[in-house]
């Protein structure tokens, strides 16, 4: 037996009555909520019993004033997913329990018009997790047996603040921003005991045994470039959200410590190579544009709904994000990448107008 269910209620603001100081809201709520499960026993073609439930919230909520836009935005979503391994009662039922999405994403902006489509922008952003995450190996028991905490809530977390120049369409907006404050947190002393800090930097000092020497915050100014594009119906039915952040520390070249000899480089650099194919030399090695492109954090976004029928649509999500403070040279280098897709069934409920 296999179940797929997904409930989405949308809530939504037509603009309000104009206040005295001639602006109005206009907002909107998407609350789902969306549960899987498949049950297999004593089935021919095999098959593992699983539930997988996903909770998720998207609200945007806009004022409009005819010198200024405040533009506020919340995506958050977890998910958890059990899987029977074995369909019997060795190592308990449902024994892999394991996360399939945890994201906390706020978004405050506030743009003021200067000149035709350009302007002036201040954006607060941040993001971190709801939950511990965790890197496992093997399987079934063994694997929970063996798991290592590799994230938590505001382990990491980052808050970013920028100040630029937009250039603002109907579906598409550009900021450039050269003075962009970005500061990564790690409150949780056991993952900088064992090296995981993501990008906060400890002194030369730094005792593994004495949390009191642990630093917790690490403070960014650099440049920050922001592409966004949405539009709803770019074919029939076919709506696209694209979203693509670059952000560069002005400190990186120094805490990457880059020098013509490698191994004055692997000595003084604030980063570490780990289980990776590359090396010192390698990365010595690079000519200017490469090494700027190294140090170059990235995280873009592409989301994909196809309305099928008025209650019933397809979903596909990307996340890509590249950033050398989140591990060593492994596998996938410092990517992470994040891919999702899906058919959703949804209920329309709107608001009456105010």
């Amino acid at each position: 037996m296999a179940m797929a269910l997904t409930i989405t209620a949308l809530a939504q603001d037509e603009p309000a009555v104009i206040n005295p100081f001639n602006g109005s809201w206009t907002t909107s709520s998407k609350p789902a909520l969306t549960i899987n499960e498949q049950l297999y026993n004593n089935w021919s073609s095999s098959g593992n019993s699983q539930i997988a439930a996903t909770a998720s919230f998207f609200g945007n909520y806009k004022y409009t004033h005819a010198r200024f836009v405040w533009d506020n935005v919340a995506d958050l979503a977890y998910g958890y997913a059990w899987q029977d391994l074995d369909n019997d009662t060795v190592g308990g039922r449902f024994e892999s329990r394991r996360k399939s999405i945890d994201k906390i994403d706020l978004t405050s902006s506030l743009s003021f018009k200067a000149f035709k489509d350009w302007g002036a922008n201040f954006t607060a952003n941040f993001k971190s997790q709801f939950d511990n995450g965790y890197e496992y190996n093997g399987f079934g028991p063994a694997a929970e047996a063996s798991k290592v905490l590799v994230s938590g809530f505001m382990a990491p977390a980052y808050l970013t603040t920028a100040l630029s120049f937009e250039h603002k369409r109907d579906n598409w907006s550009v900021s450039l921003s050269f003075l962009t404050g970005k500061t990564t947190f790690v409150t949780n002393d056991s993952l900088i005991s064992v090296g995981k800090n993501y990008g906060v930097i400890q002194p030369d000092d730094f005792d593994a045994a004495d949390p009191a020497t642990f630093r917790h915050a690490y403070f960014a100014l650099g440049s920050y470039v922001k592409l966004f594009y949405l539009k709803k119906d770019i074919l029939p039915r076919l709506d696209l959200y694209a979203r693509a952040e670059f952000f560069y520390d002005y400190k990186k070249p120094g805490n990457m410590a880059w020098n013509a000899d490698p191994t004055v480089m692997a000595t003084e650099s604030k980063y570490t190579l780990s289980n990776g194919t590359d090396t010192w030399e390698r990365l010595s090695g690079m000519n200017w544009l490469q090494k700027r492109m190294f140090e170059t954090d990235i995280d873009f976004e592409l989301k994909l709904d196809y309305r099928l029928s008025n209650h019933i649509a397809a979903n596909f999500a990307l996340n890509l994000k590249y950033d050398t403070d989140f591990s060593g040279m492994g596998r996938w280098g410092h990517w992470q990448i994040y891919q999702m897709a899906g058919i959703q069934i949804f209920f329309d409920i709107k608001t009456p107008k105010n």
